[in-house]
């Protein structure tokens, strides 16, 4: 039977990025848009604070595009600093290469394992899914969902009790499955 493991996302990330005023990399995100016209172009930009100093940086989303161009549901969601506009924003990868910054995701996100019940069996097969683009270790994920330690985690894969189509090594943002003997 497959159990199915969800990664999701409790709060916004931390957005790693040099402050101009601070020694300060990290930079919180609140949901808030600053939206600006010059005449028929438009620029928006989402608002993150400086987790050191507490100055405002904007991470430009729309720049000089025309009025009519962009789409009026996103428009009113910058409007209303929906939060969910910002979580989808500072996850887009051309945002985050525009911007030069990356995320940090430590203390932002839970695993749901569906409860502990097949913890018992012998063979357990799993199904992780990602509910945002969370990049997380592998073994990490394992560890939590299944109660065990890292380093009994990193044994499993060496003695081949623990397999995956995926390597489970280093970071992952996508679904992947695995299968623990026990």
């Amino acid at each position: 039977m497959l159990n199915t493991w969800v990664v999701m996302p409790t709060c916004l990330p931390t957005v790693l990025r040099r402050c101009p005023a601070c020694t300060s990399k990290r930079f919180r995100a609140n949901g808030k848009f600053r939206v600006n016209a010059h005449h028929k172009l438009l620029d928006a930009w989402l608002l993150v604070l400086c987790t050191g100093c507490g100055d405002t940086a904007k991470l430009t989303v729309l720049e000089r595009m025309n009025v009519r161009s962009v789409r009026p549901e996103l428009l009113d969601r910058m409007h209303a600093n929906d939060p969910d506009l910002a979580a989808e924003l500072l996850q887009d990868p051309v945002l985050q290469r525009r911007n030069r910054t990356a995320l940090d995701w430590d203390d932002a996100w839970r695993l749901d394992t569906g409860g502990s019940d097949h913890l018992d069996r012998e063979v357990i097969d799993v199904s992780v899914r990602f509910a945002a683009r969370i990049s997380v270790r592998p073994v990490r994920l394992i560890a939590d969902g299944c109660g065990l330690s890292r380093a009994e985690v990193e044994r499993l894969i060496t003695d081949g009790k623990l397999v995956s189509a995926v390597r489970l090594s280093g970071k992952l943002s996508g679904d992947f499955t695995f299968t623990l003997k026990r």
